[in-house]
């Protein structure tokens, strides 16, 4: 057998199915041609992995450390059995192999911008740094990257942590402002609704939709404290409260914001916010889906039952540039960084 670029020689079960899909991958540190081996540092579970994680053992750390090391243990990758996703993780890269297209050398320190849900991976301290009580990681182990993996060097002014926090996301504020642009191209400045404006993706992406045009951003929040830090740092031109799981009063506050939206990013990290969003958006409109936690069939359904003519997408977490895009939008927007940092002290 010989190495694909996508990782299909790391497949154990079931055959023919890509990383992503996979039950269980081969996390052995030994390398194929065209692969590199990361010495893992930390890992970042994204947010609604992280949140079911937590609930489901009712937020006792030692039990969320136990759950996770199962979980990479049984499937040779982290992959949250219940969310289907996983996150993403730093390192400094171990070896090269002599085939790799991903123009690294030994010694990097790199952040890899494909899922954990593909990266094969093996812990190797039984997380003994990690109390189970945030969403970083700090890890030893191994993962592998193959010739079509994503990865990006740190960079030398910011703190690997805030690196890896903002990378985690970083593919929805770009794809935000590609979107934006669409519209502002067209002779149209549009009003953009963030669902979880004070969350990680959701401050960038109102950053970005600001900076790419929008007439108007309005951040949405779930209660009165990230109202008031969302306030404080300016990203949003008003920031609304609302459930974004009760459709009805979700709509209700983003329309007494100046909406309906024309555009509509959901960034939050629980179940339920499907109909709300689109109830949310104005005829023709756009509505951008980041959370890992969406029902894809729940959104397609009840737009079809509102009568919603509106245009669906899945931010896939890629978008070329994507990486550098939002490391710039933390080192311009001073509302950004301080959320970010903010959000690193209490983890």
């Amino acid at each position: 057998m010989t190495s694909s670029p996508v990782g299909l020689h790391r497949v154990l079960e079931p055959a023919g199915v890509l990383p992503q899909a996979a039950a269980r991958l081969d996390a052995r540190p030994q390398l194929w041609p065209d692969e590199v081996r990361i010495a893992v540092e930390r890992l970042n579970l994204d947010a609604a992995s992280y949140r079911q994680l937590a609930e489901a053992h009712g937020h006792d750390g030692a039990a969320v450390r136990e759950a996770v090391l199962g979980i990479v243990e049984q499937r040779g990758k982290m992959q949250n059995p219940v969310t289907g996703s996983g996150g993403m993780l730093v390192g400094v890269v171990d070896e090269v192999g002599p085939e790799s297209p991903l123009g690294l050398q030994p010694g990097d320190r790199v952040a890899t911008l494909v899922s954990l849900t593909l990266t094969p991976l093996r812990i190797t301290d039984g997380l003994a740094r990690w109390d189970g009580q945030g969403e970083q990681v700090p890890a030893e182990g191994t993962a592998i990257l193959f010739a079509r993996s994503i990865v990006a060097k740190l960079p030398d002014d910011l703190r690997p942590e805030l690196s890896l926090a903002v990378m985690d996301v970083c593919g929805a504020p770009a794809l935000t402002a590609r979107v934006v642009r669409q519209y502002v191209d067209k002779g149209t400045k549009p009003v953009v609704s963030v669902i979880g404006g004070a969350g990680k993706s959701g401050s960038l992406s109102l950053a970005a939709a600001r900076q790419a045009g929008a007439a108007r951003t309005i951040g949405v929040v779930p209660v009165e404290r990230e109202r008031e830090t969302l306030t404080a740092a300016g990203l949003a031109d008003v920031v609304a409260l609302a459930d974004a799981r009760d459709p009805v009063a979700l709509a209700q506050a983003v329309e007494e914001a100046g909406g309906p939206a024309d555009i509509t990013v959901v960034c939050v990290d629980v179940p339920g916010c499907e109909h709300g969003a689109v109830l949310a958006t104005a005829a023709g409109g756009t509505v951008i889906f980041f959370s890992m936690a969406t029902s894809f069939s729940a959104a397609a359904l009840g737009a079809e039952g509102l009568a919603a003519d509106v245009t669906m997408l899945v931010g896939n977490g890629y978008v070329p540039g994507h990486a550098d895009f939002a490391l710039d939008l933390l080192r311009s927007e001073p509302g950004v960084r301080g959320l970010f940092d903010s959000r690193l002290a209490e983890d």
